[in-house]
């Protein structure tokens, strides 16, 4: 904690962060390196860093078939998520400014404490003059030291009031999210346990209930959208159920986590009467936590989420209605699968559809969808801080390119790699579908086409389909921009 606080305070955050999830990603890779995959298959070592690095950055990019790997590691891939997830090193970084702006205003106090001792001056016209000023000041009744250390007092006070808020804040949001987890997987594994086609399912696959529901639920609180079985929750389209279990952790993992932390704070008001809640719900851009917000944002968020989502419901049931992916679900089972792919695009990353199969105009706003940041809202809000960035913009802020463009380049770059495979599998390996993959990376989202040998145009008997990705067939250098578009798209949070 006290190198990531140096590192913090002297090397900035973005590297700070660099180097926390670079020190995350290398552990876990040694810990799957280590650690004994379920079935017997030798896995390079370079698709387990990938691994690593997707499940720290919280971007759900496969290389691996999820059932490979065995319960201990499925455990070390639910650290890596619990702890690289967007809450957890907000938190993080919260408590750790909150510790060093506490150091600087206690030096800062000492230092005005030093500076209010009185100076014996050394030229004897000085001495006469400040007689004749104190003289003055004390015929007037005037105390300059009563006065200077009430200011000290009060700002002292402030100061201690915000630590202590600050504070309280971390220890809410680390309650909130430890609840949220248990109240989930329990859920989910209630229903698993009483719900027999579910069960079966994970029977048929030795998947443990409780390994499933911890993983499950820590995954979607992350904003990961791993799931232990090869095909994510494709397998339980079916169970409408499971699915609305875990949709509000979705919502609230992501999109809604602002508005949810919000109410939270309200509700603590409400019934502890603490002035720590109030000064948190008034002060919330002093306190610089990124999910507190006005609760007139919060209200435009919700009603952004919300407009985003009948938008994508309405094309998504217009478009896949009569769709192969539809196919033995009836009309309660569709409009629920629907509402929870549309809302997991962003930036949950879980399916309960096979992404190849669906129309190319649904692909594009997934997209779109998964390259808006969490707390985008079009309605309009006034914010000081931003004005006041552009009026500090560098020249080379200036100089340099948008995201966008940085992006357009991955992309390019990733065709240049993958030139081969675009010529020779173009059904499998096009711009679109790559395009897919590199914005679903930056997004931390985990969508992709994936990749299957019935669409090649060449038959070929030694090809094998797999439950991965589209990267996960991509060269080393292809899955190696991958891996830079990972931490691109965490650290710009």
């Amino acid at each position: 904690m006290s190198l990531f606080r140096v590192l913090a305070v002297h090397v900035g955050p973005f590297y700070s962060k660099l180097f926390y999830f670079i020190v995350m990603s290398v552990f876990g890779f040694l810990g799957l390196k280590i650690l004994k995959p379920r079935v017997p298959l030798a896995l390079s070592n370079f698709d387990l860093f990938f691994t690593s690095v997707s499940s720290a950055t919280v971007s759900s990019m496969t290389a691996v078939e999820m059932e490979v790997f065995s319960n201990s590691q499925l455990l070390l891939m639910t650290f890596l998520m619990f702890f690289g997830g967007e809450v957890f090193t907000s938190m993080l970084g919260l408590l750790f400014s909150s510790s060093f702006n506490l150091s600087q205003n206690q030096s800062l106090k000492n230092r005005v404490t030093t500076n209010h001792i009185p100076q014996v001056p050394h030229n004897p016209n000085q001495i006469e003059i400040n007689l004749v000023s104190l003289k003055k000041k004390n015929e007037l009744g005037v105390d300059d030291r009563s006065s200077d250390n009430n200011i000290v007092q009060d700002e002292n006070k402030l100061g201690e009031l915000k630590h202590r808020s600050v504070k309280c804040l971390g220890f809410v949001t680390l309650g909130s999210t430890m609840v949220l987890h248990l109240v989930g997987s329990g859920l989910v594994s209630t229903y698993i346990s009483i719900v027999p086609s579910a069960r079966q399912v994970l029977r048929n696959k030795g998947i443990s209930v409780q390994t499933f529901s911890v993983f499950t639920i820590v995954s979607t609180i992350a904003s990961c959208g791993f799931v232990p079985t090869n095909e994510n929750l494709i397998v339980f389209k079916q169970n409408s159920g499971l699915l609305w279990l875990i949709l509000p952790f979705v919502y609230i993992g992501n999109t809604l986590y602002a508005p949810f932390l919000r109410l939270v704070i309200w509700v603590l008001d409400k019934v502890m009467k603490r002035e720590e809640f109030s000064y948190i719900q008034k002060n919330y851009k002093e306190i610089s936590f990124d999910h507190l917000l006005s609760g007139v944002h919060c209200w435009l968020l919700v009603a952004t989420v919300l407009g985003f989502n009948l938008i994508q419901f309405v094309l998504f049931c217009c478009l896949e209605w009569n769709s192969e992916n539809m196919e033995g679900l009836n009309t309660y089972q569709k409009l629920i699968a629907s509402l929870f792919q549309i809302t997991s695009a962003r930036h949950a990353g879980e399916n309960v559809f096979d992404l190849s199969d669906l129309s190319s105009a649904i692909l594009v706003l997934f997209i779109v969808m998964m390259y808006l940041p969490p707390y985008t809202t079009f309605l309009p809000i006034g914010d000081d801080t931003n004005e006041k960035k552009k009026e500090k913009t560098s020249l080379k802020e200036c100089l340099l390119f948008s995201q966008l463009s940085y992006l357009a380049i991955l992309v390019i770059l990733i065709c240049v790699t993958e030139s081969k495979s675009l010529k020779e599998d173009p059904l499998n390996f096009n711009v679109l579908n790559i395009t897919l993959e590199v914005i679903s990376a930056y997004g931390n989202v985990g969508f992709s086409t994936g990749y299957s040998c019935k669409r090649k145009l060449k038959a070929n008997a030694n090809c094998r389909d797999l439950c991965v990705g589209l990267s996960g067939k991509m060269s080393n250098k292809g899955k190696f921009i991958i891996i830079v578009v990972m931490f691109f798209g965490r650290l710009k949070k």
